[in-house]
């Protein structure tokens, strides 16, 4: 059985392609503005990889913010459902699920079985997700990476008080006017992303293990505050912005199962 699962987010489409139960292409482009076009391109990179042809194909189950752009799809699941079943499915241990991509961040608790057992969502405020990082480190003229690894290097802590990018942005050059290391503000910025982040998990409560799954995950700078922030450590997969794609193509396994 051949499954595909497409994740279109508001910054990029993640696409995961199982072949009965494993993982034989992946895809992944920017999103743009025309995300139906962008899916369908992505879809074929995967399909490619997965050296099969997009006919082949029994079952798409599209998520994301996006998810209704995907004409390919045969059905939808949530953000929420998605993070949950793939999240499980690679790390059976979990139980809080914490996905911050570019414009929003999710808190999940789940079950063993995958199930989504209580969420909060952090939507509509780039200040507790991935795009409020890279604004404030094109503000210091860094990339994001570097961004990330000089928050690791700073010797205190220094609060960030605007929730607004622009504002925030006019406080990062304030911050430097006052002769701030920029490794000082780096770390004020992601910790001012992993405070908003931690009061929304904190509504569905913890529970271990918890894992940390999205792009912003792979920004140390984030991560290491966000652990600070809720006193606890990670468990983060490999492959962890494909996550919400592959809990898509587990549930079009299930869901090609049932028409049958």
């Amino acid at each position: 059985m051949i499954t595909a699962g497409i994740d279109v987010g508001s910054k990029t489409i993640k696409v995961v392609i199982l072949k009965d139960g494993r993982v034989t292409g992946r895809g992944m482009k920017a999103a743009g503005l025309e995300q139906a076009e962008s899916a369908t391109v992505c879809l074929r990179q995967a399909a490619a990889e997965a050296g099969i042809k997009e006919s082949d194909i029994e079952q798409i189950v599209s998520t994301g913010a996006g998810r209704k752009a995907v004409s390919q799809a045969n059905s939808q699941i949530t953000e929420v459902g998605a993070d949950a079943v793939g999240t499980v499915h690679v790390l059976p241990e979990a139980r809080t699920v914490i996905d911050v991509g570019a414009e929003e961040g999710r808190g999940i608790k789940v079950s063993a079985e995958g199930k989504v057992v209580d969420f909060a969502v952090n939507e509509k405020c780039a200040a507790g997700a991935g795009s409020f990082a890279e604004s404030m480190s094109r503000a210091l003229e860094m990339t994001l990476e570097e961004f990330g690894q000089i928050s690791l290097k700073s010797t205190r802590s220094i609060p960030m008080n605007a929730q607004c990018t622009v504002f925030a942005e006019s406080e990062v050059v304030s911050l430097l006017h006052a002769e701030t290391s920029k490794e000082d503000i780096s770390r004020a910025v992601h910790d001012a992303i992993a405070s908003r982040v931690a009061s929304m998990v904190r509504r569905v409560g913890i529970e271990q293990k918890v894992a940390l799954i999205g792009g912003v995950a792979y920004n140390p700078g984030f991560v290491n505050s966000l652990s600070r922030s809720l006193e606890t450590e990670f468990v983060i997969p490999d492959d962890r912005e494909y996550i919400g794609a592959l809990g898509a193509a587990l549930v079009a396994v299930e869901r090609s199962k049932g028409n049958k």
